[in-house]
């Protein structure tokens, strides 16, 4: 991997080289071609001179030499189109070469972040996450429920208990006597007699409506009435 690393300058420098010198070379050959296309202009100029002058050989061989200032300018031609193909083919080969090391270097970046990052630590993470988790949900759950509420209660025992209530609710009611009437006044003959001596005197007045009585006043009247018997 060093090598790889302390070679890549290198390679980039030749490379960058070899477009310099490809790029000097064609503009040597663009300006010797300017030159020929002058020469064959010139020489051109002095062929109808000669054929003014009615001087055809000369004018032949002032062709002649364009021919040959053309056919070099062709010739220069070629070698740009080769230039050029090999200067696109140099660009496209350093492309690929830094997209490779580019590529290169990313690998060995994730490989080194993989070696870092053990599998069974990650799983190791996981679980602990998880259990942290339960605990706090638990924590939470356990905040959550009522102060001093019971876990669970059996409905039918509660059922049963207060149907027990019910029961002794209505025995008592059972066994409780019911109030009796009131009794009616009893009257002795002294009690008669005043009431009928009295009964000219003064008049009759309505008797107030008796309240109901209280158990000790019924055991009372009960004495009386056996007394007067």
């Amino acid at each position: 991997m060093f090598t790889r690393i302390f070679g890549k300058p290198k390679e980039q420098a030749n490379a960058l080289a070899t477009l310099d010198k490809l790029n000097e070379t064609l503009e040597m050959l663009e300006k010797k071609e300017k030159v020929l296309l002058k020469k064959a202009g010139q020489e051109v100029e002095k062929a109808k001179e000669f054929t003014r002058a009615k001087n055809k050989r000369a004018a032949i061989q002032c062709l002649k030499r364009k021919r040959l200032y053309e056919q070099q300018v062709e010739q220069l031609g070629n070698f740009q189109l080769r230039i050029h193909d090999q200067m696109i083919m140099l660009e496209g080969a350093k492309a690929t070469t830094e997209t490779v090391d580019a590529l290169r270097t990313g690998a060995a970046a994730m490989k080194a972040m993989q070696k870092a990052t053990n599998i069974d630590d990650v799983d190791q993470t996981m679980d602990e996450i998880n259990e942290q988790t339960e605990n706090m949900k638990q924590i939470q759950e356990a905040l959550a429920a009522p102060i001093g509420a019971a876990a669970d209660f059996d409905e039918d025992e509660l059922e049963a208990e207060l149907e027990e209530l019910e029961g002794a609710e209505l025995e008592e009611q059972l066994l409780t006597p019911a109030t009796s009437a009131p009794a009616a006044p009893i009257y002795t003959p002294s009690t008669a007699t005043a009431s009928a001596s009295t009964a000219g005197k003064q008049p009759m007045r309505p008797t107030a409506q008796r309240t109901q009585s209280t158990p000790e006043e019924d055991e009372l009247a009960a004495l009386q009435a056996e007394m007067a018997m």
